[in-house]
């Protein structure tokens, strides 16, 4: 699809990058959807995710990977390699990229231990309390052990419904962003081309608007799905309009707001989806 991305803001935009950690995932292994939650999350929260990457567990690569983006991005959130076996690295590169010392958190030393075990398995499982040294905890509502923020990177489990508690529990106290980000779709049946040149021209209207074009593909015929996103919802609709006079004899399927995964409702008297679709 056409992404036209704004060139200038006169708001400051709070940023965000994922690295996501995983031989697994690489490999194709696993299939990830953490990025997807935390990106719904952090558009609540007033932070725009900018970037995602996914890297090996390899030491050097992931320090290389965490210095870089954490002095690009306000935020930088980590999944994966925080568990108990060899290749969980996630923490110890931490403590090596902010030049620390690494331990055992006694707070989530006190969490793993609520579980008894015998001492060769409580030894492994001890490894998921290393943190480095000054880390601030991050909540687990399962009951397992915590991640951590260090400086403005904040690490996860990889493990989806572990990774979704700790980010459930961010709020705008422990990051502070702007104003969340609302989107707005327009679904037409007319191709990416037809309206490609109209849609740069609404786009450098509305520099602080950022406007994509996403085809989709029906037993009724192709199409195009319009996106605008921003912080001024006023704005949005006029937007909206100016879309709709573009081709103002293509029936409109799919608008409204957009601000969590809450599902599709089809509006059958009216011939328009209304949809909130994160």
């Amino acid at each position: 699809g056409i992404i036209m991305g704004s060139t200038k803001t006169s708001a400051k935009v709070v940023t965000g990058c994922m690295i996501i950690i995983g031989n697994e995932i690489l490999s194709g292994r696993t299939q990830d959807t953490n990025l997807n939650y935390l990106a719904k999350a952090l558009n609540e929260l007033g932070v725009r995710m900018q970037e995602a990457r996914v890297i090996p567990d390899i030491e050097s690569v992931i320090v290389e990977t965490v210095n870089e983006c954490r002095a690009k991005f306000d935020y930088v959130f980590t999944t994966g390699g925080i568990g108990p076996t060899h290749d969980d690295i996630t923490a110890a590169c931490m403590a090596k990229a902010f030049d620390t010392e690494l331990e055992l958190h006694p707070d989530i030393v006190e969490v793993i231990k609520r579980r008894e075990a015998p001492p060769e398995i409580m030894e492994s499982r001890l490894l998921m309390a290393r943190a480095p040294k000054g880390a601030v905890l991050i909540d687990n509502s399962t009951g397992g052990p915590q991640g951590f923020q260090i400086g403005n990177v904040f690490v996860m489990a990889g493990v989806p419904m572990v990774m979704q508690a700790m980010t459930d529990s961010l709020d705008n106290t422990r990051i502070p962003g702007g104003a969340p980000v609302r989107s707005r779709t327009i679904g037409a049946y007319l191709g990416e081309s037809q309206v490609a040149k109209q849609l740069g021209k609404i786009q450098d209207q509305h520099p602080d608007v950022d406007l994509g074009s996403y085809p989709f593909y029906r037993e009724d015929g192709y199409g195009t799905n319009l996106v605008v996103r921003g912080t001024d919802e006023v704005e949005l609709e006029k937007m909206i309009e100016k879309i709709n006079k573009v081709a103002p004899t293509v029936k409109i399927i799919l608008t409204g707001p957009i601000v969590n995964s809450l599902g599709v409702k089809k509006l059958k008297d009216l011939g328009v989806y209304s949809a909130c679709l994160g």
